[in-house]
């Protein structure tokens, strides 16, 4: 895992259920590792890219999963489609470990999407999640009462005025990131 390039994923959905529900945006930021010895590697940004995804079945969308995510037609007018978003992540993050926020909820509609599509998923097989990161280093801290991105973002002082976009998430995932190592 040392020599793989990281490639942090925040997804945005119609839902919770990754059986009904679809990814409507997506967002990738890969990191190359870089050796730091005595601390965790330093990561040299090497790219970040996202898109906006068409949903072809919104009579399946949770209101208020849309209500956060912002979503509305124009924003998505001309979104890509789930097929090209993930050619594009799989040709980029090629070797790459996952990094997300509760990884398992992006990994499972990650996966579904994937199989669905029959897009090949070129990345590793290792995924790191900061949501278990966070609740290991910070378990004995009182002042860290809750884990998701939005508290542990305060808890850490770091700014994310977008929450619950994919891009802004994953910038705000990739400095948590940094902080839980001490680099």
């Amino acid at each position: 895992m040392k020599r793989h390039n990281l490639a942090f994923i925040d997804l945005e959905t119609t839902g919770l259920d990754p059986e009904k529900h679809e990814i409507i945006e997506l967002a990738c930021l890969l990191a190359k590792q870089i050796p730091n010895p005595g601390k965790g590697p330093k990561l040299e940004l090497i790219e970040e890219f996202e898109f906006k995804i068409k949903p072809k079945h919104l009579e399946t969308a949770e209101q208020m999963a849309l209500n956060k995510n912002g979503y509305n037609d124009a924003d998505w007018l001309f979104a890509a489609d789930l097929e090209q978003v993930l050619k594009t992540l799989s040709d980029k993050a090629v070797g790459a470990s996952m990094v997300a926020h509760n990884v398992t909820f992006d990994w499972n509609f990650l996966n579904k999407a994937f199989s669905t599509t029959g897009i090949p998923n070129k990345m590793h097989y290792h995924r790191i999640d900061t949501m278990s990161m966070a609740f290991t280093k910070l378990y004995h801290d009182d002042r860290a009462q809750a884990f998701s991105l939005g508290a542990l973002a305060d808890f850490f002082g770091l700014k994310n005025d977008r929450a619950h976009t994919a891009l802004a998430d994953i910038r705000t995932t990739f400095e948590l990131y940094k902080k839980l190592l001490g680099v």
